[in-house]
């Protein structure tokens, strides 16, 4: 695993810059020949090749033109989008309301048969009742200082959008801690009904439902960050200041090898359901 997700989008920012640093000096340029070459101050090329500032796409174009690599350009453009798209922002996905990021990617949740969710924390997104989903809407709004704190409606879309439980060509194995059940991110009547909707979720046939008990013996993982994934093709990592989207095969292995050693961790069945029922007595 990766130390932090945001090392992988900073690893890919790095590949790009030391490229184009690699061409500057083939052509054999100084960091301010270059400059005067592409226009602009020196300390921008240096803080391109140390991979502090992000270089647009005719930035790119300048680079190559000047280091006479112009053939280079867009394959390093590709480079470098990829790597921005990897690493978005909380502030700036939130910035059309909590709402319309709930619907933001309608394709992805179409588009996949198999869900791979992990959970430290929190009832999966896919699992939340609106009272509980509102309760953690409402916990982003006001952290995230959000301009209009629309979470009641988010929390119905959120709802809504989780439908896809119910349609036929997916499959969903979900694994979280124990921990995640007993967090009181809403009220005693809002948290008993996110449990007892669990226990109603996790029977259905197209559903696998783990929980890993906080007395789980020789763990093979320890408690991760909260992942998703889709398919065999997109991991989406969820960081206090981002969401990470991982699109690198090597890496994509690296998540699902952790899925399944916490999936091992877990309990299914009567052990699970054990699990809910006490965090549910423990309410009262």
């Amino acid at each position: 695993m990766p130390t932090s997700p945001s090392s992988s989008a900073q690893a890919a920012r790095e590949v790009v810059a030391r490229r184009l640093r690699d061409l500057r000096k083939t052509a054999g340029l100084t960091v301010t020949e270059l400059a005067v070459r592409c226009n602009w101050h020196h300390a921008k090329t240096s803080r391109i090749e140390n991979a502090r500032t992000a270089p647009t796409a005719t930035d790119i174009r300048k680079w190559c033109t000047a280091c006479d690599a112009a053939a280079e350009a867009e394959s390093l453009i590709g480079q470098s989008l990829h790597a921005e798209s990897m690493y978005t922002e909380w502030r700036t996905q939130v910035r059309a309301g909590l709402k319309a990021l709930q619907g933001s990617e309608p394709r992805l949740f179409q588009d996949t048969e198999l869900f791979r969710v992990y959970s430290s924390t929190l009832v999966p997104g896919l699992l939340q009742t609106e009272g509980y989903a509102a309760g953690v809407l409402g916990i982003s709004a006001r952290f995230r200082d959000v301009p209009v704190d629309d979470s009641a409606e988010a929390a119905r879309a959120r709802v809504e959008r989780s439908r896809v439980i119910h349609e036929p060509g997916h499959r969903f194995v979900f694994v979280i801690e124990e921990d995640a059940l007993r967090h009181r991110i809403c009220g005693t009547d809002e948290m008993a009904a996110q449990l007892g909707h669990l226990l109603t979720a996790g029977a259905l046939p197209q559903v696998s439902l783990g929980i890993i008990p906080m007395s789980a013996p020789h763990r093979a993982q320890w408690p991760r960050e909260t992942f998703h994934v889709y398919d065999d093709r997109l991991v989406s990592v969820e960081l206090v200041s981002a969401r990470v989207r991982i699109t690198q095969p090597s890496e994509i292995t690296l998540y699902l090898r952790a899925f399944e050693q916490l999936r091992s961790d877990a309990v299914y069945g009567a052990e699970a359901r054990a699990l809910i029922t006490r965090a549910i007595d423990a309410l009262h």
